[in-house]
């Protein structure tokens, strides 16, 4: 059986006095798919900012392979293997889509400095990312300008540059979001394929999606847990179903 990979507990986040997120309590199992869903406003992206140490908790704990990283930054969480994308595609626009992809082969690498030595050091890369790129469907892209790659191949690009930091967990921040419907199917494919060997955290809307890829499904509402199950229990759960639709009484 897996074990768990990354726990919440207690974990809080206020604003103000505005409790963003509150007391949750997450487990993420090894080698799954796991989504966050809930209506907007859930808190949903906040959790994803507190467990990649964007935000610092108010209280509780972050646990990522029995570590604690509560007090981490969020460089340093990611070296460990807990790496995230996110909602607006974060890709070099003037460079094509093999060097964006060598970009970040060289910064696994560890030295910020390669931009001063001969273009041609930078060639060891070609190999790894060319194969990267193959692995998210940009096969024949290489020399396209990311700027002109469509919305959802830049996704798959910045997909192909986070793996290139060899994540042990792989976090999504609305993956498919604002995509054609030939891009959605596309980009399920992608996660489809990068799962194997990983663990993969996703927020996401379009709830056909996730009834089709995860494993495990956690709602929020109000920044608390409202529901954890597979998607056919979460789905007729009836306060789940009040969350999105409001109560029928109101």
């Amino acid at each position: 059986m897996p074990g768990t990979i990354l726990e919440t507990s207690g974990m809080t986040r206020e604003f103000r006095g505005f409790i963003a997120v509150n007391s949750v309590d997450l487990r993420v199992q090894e080698g799954t798919i796991h989504a966050l869903i809930g209506p907007n406003g859930a808190g949903k992206t906040t959790c994803f900012n507190l467990l990649t140490k964007f935000l610092a908790p108010t209280r509780g704990t972050i646990t990522f392979q029995g570590r604690d990283i509560t007090g981490m930054k969020a460089a340093a969480v990611a070296r460990l293997g807990l790496v995230r994308s996110f909602q607006i595609s974060a890709v070099f626009p003037h460079l094509s889509a093999l060097e964006n992809v060598r970009l970040a082969l060289q910064r696994v690498r560890g030295n910020s400095f390669d931009f001063w030595n001969p273009e041609s050091l930078l060639h060891q890369y070609d190999d790894r990312a060319r194969a990267l790129l193959v692995d998210v469907g940009l096969e024949g892209y290489e020399a396209e300008p990311a700027a002109l790659l469509s919305y959802g191949r830049k996704r798959a690009l910045e997909i192909a540059t986070t793996l290139a930091l060899e994540p042990t967990m792989l976090l999504l921040d609305e993956p498919t979001a604002g995509m054609t419907h030939e891009d959605v199917d596309r980009i399920v494919a992608l996660i489809r394929r990068i799962r194997a060997g990983r663990t993969i955290l996703m927020v996401e809307h379009n709830l056909s999606v996730v009834e089709g890829l995860c494993d495990t499904i956690t709602v929020l509402a109000r920044g608390q847990v409202l529901a954890e199950g597979d998607y056919a229990s979460v789905s007729r759960n009836p306060d789940v179903v009040t969350a999105y639709l409001g109560s029928p009484d109101a």
